[in-house]
């Protein structure tokens, strides 16, 4: 009964962040519409580039998108893992079209500090107000997911970045309407594509250990052998491998040199292993226990 709750949840859960993100894809095509009408009729370079920048949004969102429906399929012969990785493989695509996106920031707001151009700052004003609201909306919507998904998080960074993005076009543009100082605008632009830099640089360093299928920033494997170890009966640890499937799926794998028992003694050991390697965050654990077999075995294996 509770295995079946649990799962319900689960679905639950899915179907409300893939709802969530249809309605995201929806928002980032729209703004990016009305963006390159505003962009077209005021003449600022600004707004079209934000306009891009929603797009790319609208499609690195689709990307997430894609990828949980993918997860959500079942293991099978062929994906014995199942399609965890997917979400993975889609943040490291969003966090690398937010490098590029936040270099691209950066090429213009340079070349509009040396050519700055008059434009239209009240339909700027305008349209950029329109895009706060709705990206906005997009934060509200992805933010209770990003804080247990890699994958919806790099999709909420987009949003938000899209949303202080679009409030810094704002201020552009009431500073440009009642001072006349155009260089606000690629100032603006510079400080957020620093922001964007920061987060997504993060992002693309842990999905890239996960690909690589590297131990999890917070785990230190020696302090993990030392504590198994102080179980009764292992006398040594070797061949340790411990790596990720996604962000909840931590393996870790062994051999367990022990005392010379009989196999259905090594119950007790085994379920042992599984509790320390619990407080490691480790959930799938898989032990070869042996006798003085692999001597002379560093714990990594070279």
């Amino acid at each position: 009964m509770d295995e079946s709750y649990h799962h319900e949840h689960v679905h639950e859960v899915s179907n409300v962040k893939t709802i969530n993100l249809c309605l995201v894809i929806l928002l980032n095509f729209g703004i990016a519409f009305f963006e390159i009408i505003g962009g077209i009729l005021s003449g600022s370079v600004s707004l079209f580039s934000d306009a891009m920048h929603n797009f790319s949004d609208g499609l690195s969102v689709l990307i997430s998108y894609i990828a949980l429906k993918v997860q959500s399929k079942r293991n099978d012969k062929r994906r014995t893992f199942g399609y965890k990785r997917s979400v993975i493989i889609s943040a490291f695509i969003n966090s690398l079209v937010l490098i590029i996106i936040s270099l691209f920031i950066f090429k213009e707001a340079y070349e509009k500090f040396l050519h700055p151009s008059n434009v239209n700052s009240s339909v700027i004003i305008f349209v950029a107000i329109l895009a706060v609201f709705a990206n906005s909306l997009g934060v509200f919507l992805l933010h209770k997911g990003s804080k247990e998904d890699m994958n919806i998080k790099s999709s909420y960074l987009h949003l938000l970045v899209d949303a202080l993005s679009s409030i810094g076009v704002v201020v552009a543009g009431i500073i440009i309407f009642f001072f006349h100082i155009n260089w606000v605008d690629p100032l603006i632009g510079s400080l957020i594509s620093l922001y964007i830099l920061k987060e997504s640089f993060e992002i693309l360093k842990n999905s890239t250990n996960i690909l690589f299928e590297g131990v999890p920033n917070n785990i230190d494997v020696y302090k993990i052998v030392e504590e198994l170890k102080g179980i009764e009966g292992v006398k040594d640890i070797h061949h340790v491998h411990v790596w990720c499937l996604n962000e909840k799926n931590i393996n870790f794998e062994a051999h367990v040199n022990i005392e010379d028992v009989m196999v259905s003694q090594t119950k007790r050991t085994l379920l042992e292993i599984e509790e320390k390697l619990k407080k490691f965050g480790i959930n799938h654990v898989t032990i070869q226990f042996e006798h003085n077999f692999c001597n002379g075995v560093g714990v990594i294996k070279n």
